[in-house]
């Protein structure tokens, strides 16, 4: 039905007296209302404020959509602001847009201006043919064969059918102005979608002048970033918690809000259609990507689930620990010193219950699971490809390809390119930056970004060095520590995880502060390379915030991975850093059980921190900027205020969002060998993310500006690199971080007893070193040795395979160490060429775009091919015959000419 037609019912509510009909005329610029049609008989109608919902998305006038809003606040010295507006405005008329203003003093806060704009037909079909929006043509006739097996078993998990698939399934095709009557239109005020119309609107606004004196300073961010407006936003189409009032609003939020963001529906399917028609495809995708992503987790996290129980089951067959724990074995073996002066010699029967946890982590099942992941990985980001390839066909973005981002260049690059040359294709004039230009820049970004990481590295140094420092510190001060006799705790509270502690905290203190700097820098250099595009100014600063969070995130954990206690040198010839610093060892349990705790401990708290961030922290900010607005009756709270009032969609908001799930992603693959709890983890986050994700979206945020993306960009790039990298990293921390190699050279080359054991592990794996021969700047200070040593004992032992004192070649690497050395190196050479062989074969095998969309691919082109065809014939037919008889009655196009606008040439 006609939303014009459709509304002569509701006239009651419009009665608007003459004064009020221009609401700004006093106190604001002047008022553009009298450029819509028919505007002069509205001013004679009359609007009673006290009956009329202000809660709404139409003009006064009741027909007229509000497509966009600019709000700002004149200012008393604000006469340069007004100037821009005056300009701004009248140029949105000379291109077809229609305003109206909302004074001042209808705002809640009584400063703030509210200019609504809507753009006609002419100007949605003139832009929708620049723009090349595809709409449809004919009722997609292709029968889906697709069957699901055991389908009954998914019907809890799905949504009703109008959710899932709001529009009926078209062949679509580009939109073109001079073949309106080609195409389903029904109703020219509903033939675009609300985010089509914002969208549309929004690329005007990116390209208007504000200023006759300099027509390159143009654009409404430039108006936004000088003050001259506050904010610029698409209007919700309703409450979230309610439907609105008007039958012709669509209540497309309350619908998300109702079947996607409440967390009630965790386990129920996305309604990706539907977001992908209120926010967009870009936003659309992100969420496809975001629930497939915890789909595939599913099965990771089973298969982790099952390692994690098997090392659970086995935990009694554990030999090495046992002897650990035997007070006739661990209890008699002496170790050396960790430190100089303030440690003391220990048991090491103290080591027992770390362990026992390091069992359940660094057994064989993480070797099957570091194998698995490799492989679940490539599946994951093949079945990817071929889920998103069919998105493309179902959202129109077939032939959406990065030349057509040609039509949508950056304002920013117009503007400052000031240099211009023939475009070969389309024989036209175009901005360019010279090569030398891009050279210069793209050096100076290179640089930029290279001092930032060393600047990272400096820091992560820095804080490995104050590790060194204060550990000797707390174990002198906590020897004697009151909380040595806390019960449960007291002997969880050590030296090291004081240290640990400290030094996490001073991390973390300058990880916040070094990322709220480069995320500034990375901007301002991402904007100083002037990038062509939108698509390629969002991947080069993807690029370039990402390489900073992964060394900022993941820098802590290679460092506890490849790097802590490998270089420690040996007692009376340790390894010093800066000359006085000793390199620190690793946690008696071993390095695998600390770099687990690490990978727990930044995992899991970035995650539960980053979810309560997002959600209370635009919920307060929301409370509070509309708490003088909730005493107001509903009718008088402005959909425009209400809106206003919620927080902005940034340029970085669904960046930010990809970043912390690759983040995660990177945890749970870079890693998981030595933690295969980490997908579930995982899994349980994401399942909570995707509905504070939605329910953030839905209720906390603006409406953002529609934007078309065919993928997820430069992240798919990023994903790639990280599966190749962690099948390096993970072959690298089963051979060099957990004891696993070593224990299969005992087992099958050094054990004495002729069977495939483990017994006499331990004491093989320890070496000899006589006390008198350690430095005395180096050796316990008097006090620090427990009370049971005495003079008796002449030699300790430490963690390394070396000849023992006395020998020939004493305190040398014996031919153990280079066998296992060779094992390691072996294995991280078979395991990397099995577990890549085996990702590309799966690559290969998996085609890219499943055959049905191919096939539905050329149907459709097809179709559109032959029904031009036939409409050019058929015109042609009725052209010949209006000049065959010099009398023509030809129906015209459904929608004739219609009065043309000056349109910007920078749009055409």
């Amino acid at each position: 039905m006609n939303r014009i037609t459709g509304r002569t019912g509701d006239q009651s509510l419009i009665e608007m007296s003459p004064s009020d009909s221009f609401n700004g005329e006093s106190n604001g610029p002047h008022n553009p209302y009298t450029s819509a049609s028919g505007s002069s008989q509205l001013g004679q109608q009359g609007i009673d404020k006290n009956t009329q919902s202000k809660d709404s998305v139409f003009f006064r006038d009741g027909v007229r959509r509000i497509d966009f809003i600019l709000s700002y606040v004149d200012d008393k010295d604000g006469e340069r602001k007004q100037e821009r507006r005056r300009e701004f405005e009248a140029n949105l008329q000379n291109a077809g847009l229609e305003l109206e203003t909302e004074d001042k003093s209808e705002s809640d806060d009584g400063k703030t201006f509210f200019l609504k704009i809507h753009a006609p037909w002419e100007v949605l079909a003139t832009y929708a043919d620049v723009l090349k929006i595809k709409v449809p043509f004919k009722a997609n006739d292709i029968p889906d064969h697709s069957q699901i097996p055991m389908n009954w078993l998914s019907t809890p998990f799905r949504l009703p059918e109008l959710i899932m698939h709001p529009e009926p399934d078209y062949f679509t095709a580009a939109f073109n102005k001079d073949k309106a009557d080609f195409f389903l239109i029904d109703d020219k005020d509903t033939f675009f979608s609300p985010s089509t119309r914002n969208r549309i609107v929004f690329y005007i606004l990116a390209r208007c002048p504000y200023t006759t004196e300099d027509k390159q300073k143009k654009g409404i961010k430039r108006l936004l970033s000088n003050g001259t407006y506050s904010s610029a936003f698409p209007l919700h189409d309703s409450r979230y918690y309610k439907k609105s009032r008007d039958p012709n609003c669509e209540s497309e939020r309350f619908s998300l809000y109702k079947h996607w963001a409440t967390f009630l529906c965790f386990f129920k399917e996305q309604p990706l259609n539907l977001i992908r028609k209120y926010y967009g495809e870009k936003i659309g995708i992100y969420f496809a990507w975001l629930g497939f992503y915890t789909e595939m987790l599913f099965f990771a996290a089973v298969v982790g689930l099952i390692c994690f129980l098997y090392g659970l089951m086995t935990y009694e067959e554990n030999e090495w620990s046992k002897e650990i724990c035997d007070e006739n074995i661990g209890g008699q073996i002496i170790m050396c010193p960790l430190c100089d002066k303030k440690c003391g010699y220990w048991k090491l029967n103290s080591t027992c219950s770390s362990s026992w946890q390091s069992h359940l982590f660094d057994n064989v099942g993480t070797v099957f699971f570091a194998i698995f992941m490799g492989i679940w990985v490539t599946l994951f980001l093949e079945f990817w490809k071929r889920r998103q390839a069919r998105l493309e066909y179902e959202w129109d973005l077939v032939d959406f390809e990065e030349e057509q981002q040609q039509l949508q260049l950056r304002p920013e690059y117009e503007t400052k390119c000031t240099n211009r040359r023939l475009n070969r294709i389309t024989q036209e004039m175009e901005p360019y930056l010279p090569v030398t230009s891009k050279c210069a820049r793209t050096c100076l970004s290179g640089a930029t970004v290279l001092f930032w990481i060393s600047l990272i590295i400096a820091c992560i140094i820095g804080v490995i060095a104050y590790r060194l420092a204060v550990y000797a510190a707390f174990a002198s001060i906590m020897k004697d520590s009151p909380t040595n006799n806390l019960h449960m705790v007291g002997s969880l509270i050590t030296p090291q995880l004081a240290t640990s502690v400290t030094a996490s905290c001073i991390n973390f203190v300058i990880i916040m502060i070094l990322n709220l700097m480069y995320e500034r820098v990375a901007i301002w250099i991402t904007d100083m390379e002037i990038p062509k595009t939108h698509l390629e100014y969002e991947n080069k600063l993807t690029v370039k915030m990402f390489l900073f969070q992964f060394v900022n995130y993941y820098s802590s954990c290679f460092y506890v991975a490849f790097f802590k206690g490998k270089f420690v040198g040996h007692p009376g010839k340790y390894v010093y850093m800066f000359g006085k610093l000793r390199n620190e060892e690793c946690d008696p349990g071993g390095c695998l059980i600390e770099l687990t705790t690490q990978l727990v401990i930044v995992m899991t708290g970035k995650q539960v921190w980053g979810n309560i961030q997002e959600a209370l922290v635009p919920w307060l900010m929301n409370w509070w900027g509309s708490r003088k607005a909730r005493n107001h009756p509903e009718s008088l709270y402005s959909r425009w205020e209400q809106d206003h009032d919620l927080q902005g969609f940034g340029q970085l908001g669904l960046f930010y969002e990809y970043l912390e799930m690759v983040i995660q992603f990177g945890f749970i693959t870079l890693f998981v060998a030595s933690f295969p709890l980490a997908p579930l983890l995982a899994l349980f986050n994401n399942i909570i993310e995707v509905r504070v994700d939605a329910w953030k979206f839905t209720t906390q945020f603006r409406r953002p500006v529609a934007s078309k993306a065919h993928s997820i960009g430069a992240w798919q790039e990023i994903l790639n690199g990280v599966a190749v990298l962690s099948v390096v990293t993970n072959a690298f921390i089963v051979a060099f971080t957990s004891d696993m190699i070593p224990r299969l050279v005992y087992m099958y080359a050094y054990q004495t007893n002729g069977q495939l054991s483990m017994k006499g592990y331990i004491n093989d794996s320890l070496s000899i070193f006589s006390i008198d021969q350690i430095p005395a700047d180096s050796r316990p200070e008097p006090g620090e040795n427990p009370a049971w040593f005495d003079s008796s004992i002449t030699t300790c032992r430490y963690r390394d395979y070396r000849y023992p004192p006395g020998h020939e070649q004493q305190y040398s690497h014996t031919m153990q160490f280079w066998h296992i050395l060779a094992a390691k190196l072996a294995f991280i050479i078979i395991m990397e060429h099995v577990v890549f062989l085996v990702k590309y074969f799966v690559a290969w095998l998996i085609p890219d775009v499943p055959s049905e969309v191919k096939a539905r691919v050329k149907r459709e082109r097809y179709l559109v091919q032959e029904y031009l065809h036939n409409y050019e014939v058929e015109k042609l037919k009725d052209q010949l015959t209006c000049n065959t008889y010099n009398d023509c009655t030809c129906p015209p196009m459904i929608y004739p000419s219609l009065p043309t606008h000056e349109v910007l040439s920078e749009c055409l």
